[in-house]
């Protein structure tokens, strides 16, 4: 079985500074053997995360879209941002890859995928995250259960990290795959775990992005 957390960042990320080598320590610290690494408008951590883990890595990426985030699963190169919801779908189809949407629902996250885009798109996306350890309340990752049920969508969990200390809050207890169908079929026989992160988990993408402001030219 794998324990998977769907959703983490790395120093790729504007807002994160977590080395590659850290992650993988702490994943094998709590038994992770599954991660889906999305930085925000890049998938290029996760290609070296995939060539360094021992573990299964799933190159990921957090796209912004013109009407919020959309995440692109099972990747082979980066897809731009400020692309419209329907480019970026066709964008991520294009490469073999899955469409899941990440915080759906968000109520005080700007980067959320619009909600009259969420119903728009449907019958596109693949999968829905309906548990983000940094999502807030409770409401919304029901209202996420609710729409992935109603529109026969397997269900993935990630704890959203952008620091060390909160990989493994949410993670999806499952199957082995070898493919993005096989992945689908096993996330939908698989359990969700965990729960909501500190607020104060916040306080680690605000230093980070103040970092990235500070100092724009220096590379991970």
């Amino acid at each position: 079985m794998l324990k998977a957390d769907l959703h983490i960042h790395t120093r790729y990320s504007m807002d994160c500074t977590t080395p590659l080598e850290r992650i993988i320590e702490r994943c094998q610290e709590r038994g992770i053997n599954c991660i889906a690494v999305a930085d925000h408008g890049t998938a290029e951590g996760a290609l070296k995360m995939a060539k360094l883990a021992p573990f299964h890595v799933i190159i990921s990426e957090e796209v912004l879209t013109t009407q919020g985030e959309i995440m692109g699963m099972f990747l082979k190169e980066t897809i731009p941002s400020g692309l419209t919801p329907g480019e970026t779908i066709k964008r991520i189809k294009a490469q073999g890859g899955l469409v899941n949407i990440p915080h759906p629902f968000e109520t005080i996250r700007g980067s959320a995928l619009k909600d009259w885009c969420i119903e728009e798109i449907a019958a596109d996306i693949d999968l829905m995250e309906v548990l983000n350890s940094r999502s807030p309340f409770p409401a919304n990752t029901e209202r996420a259960r609710a729409f992935a049920a109603k529109h026969g969508l397997p269900g993935s969990a990630g704890s959203d990290a952008h620091s060390v200390h909160e990989i493994g809050n949410a993670y999806v207890l499952m199957p082995e795959f070898h493919n993005p169908q096989e992945f689908l079929t096993a996330l939908a026989r698989g359990n969700i775990y965990g729960g909501r992160s500190s607020p104060f988990v916040h306080l680690f993408s605000t230093w980070a992005r103040l970092k990235s402001k500070l100092f724009p030219g220096r590379r991970p």
